[in-house]
């Protein structure tokens, strides 16, 4: 598994597009988004400046683009190509295959977190109270981006070559969208509201405002990630075997 984690983490570094849309996209975005408000601005309903919510935001969507787009399109080019059916003559589990296409996935998001903060406190003047909010940031954000990550390989082993990016986009627009990436969910209709509420991208940014606000996490927000973890996991590690019997 050590072998195939350093092989797929060379790949995408020289993944000129993919590296660029998942490390400097999401800062540009938040630029574009948050240029024109200040720290007097605030989100509705609560303490959060304008330009402090898109930061996490914005970080946090740099996290799903490295997640979904990173795995699903590659491993079905990779179905297709027979790189999977070579890897099964090996000793690599399927848990193997999948944890190293996760962990890749995490590896390619930390970049992308860590500019959105420089570019949010260098151009934005964002500041949080203490430096462990910093820390805690980005750990938090990291380490939520394992469920897009394991999102992914499923939706790699899900959709044939053909079907697997129109399948993530529309993934991909809807989470951002419905779970708050883009703009407050404050200002959706109540039944849509109702809807986001439990969609993981707005539990994902809710970890992260909590942390923003000096708060502890919300053990629902923390619940339910964990919980889409171990079923987007689960069901790609599924997948896999689903696929491997094909084979």
């Amino acid at each position: 598994m050590k072998a195939l984690v350093k092989l797929e983490i060379a790949r995408t570094l020289r993944n000129r597009k993919f590296m660029f849309f998942t490390i400097i996209y999401p800062s540009v975005l938040f630029l574009l988004i948050a240029g024109s408000t200040d720290a007097d601005d605030r989100v509705p309903g609560t303490r959060l400046s304008m330009p402090l919510y898109y930061m996490v935001a914005m970080a946090s969507f740099g996290a799903l683009t490295a997640g979904l787009m990173g795995n699903g399109e590659r491993i079905a080019k990779e179905r297709e190509g027979g790189w999977t059916r070579q890897l099964r003559l090996t000793r690599l589990p399927g848990r193997g295959y999948v944890a190293a296409k996760i962990a890749v996935g995490a590896v390619a998001t930390l970049p992308s977190i860590v500019i959105v903060f420089v570019v949010a406190a260098a151009l934005k003047g964002v500041r949080l109270d203490a430096a462990w909010e910093w820390a805690a940031l980005t750990g938090a954000i990291w380490a939520g981006s394992l469920v897009f990550a394991a999102l992914g390989v499923a939706i790699g082993y899900l959709a044939t070559g053909d079907a697997v990016r129109p399948l993530t986009m529309i993934i991909y627009f809807g989470l951002s969208i419905l779970g708050g990436l883009w703009m407050p969910t404050t200002s959706y209709p109540q039944w849509l509201r109702n809807i986001g509420d439990y969609l993981p991208t707005h539990a994902y940014t809710a970890l992260g405002q909590a942390i923003e606000l000096g708060d502890a996490p919300h053990a629902k927000d923390v619940a339910l990630l964990i919980g889409y973890l171990a079923l987007f996991a689960g069901g790609a590690a599924w997948l896999y075997r689903k696929d491997t019997r094909k084979a």
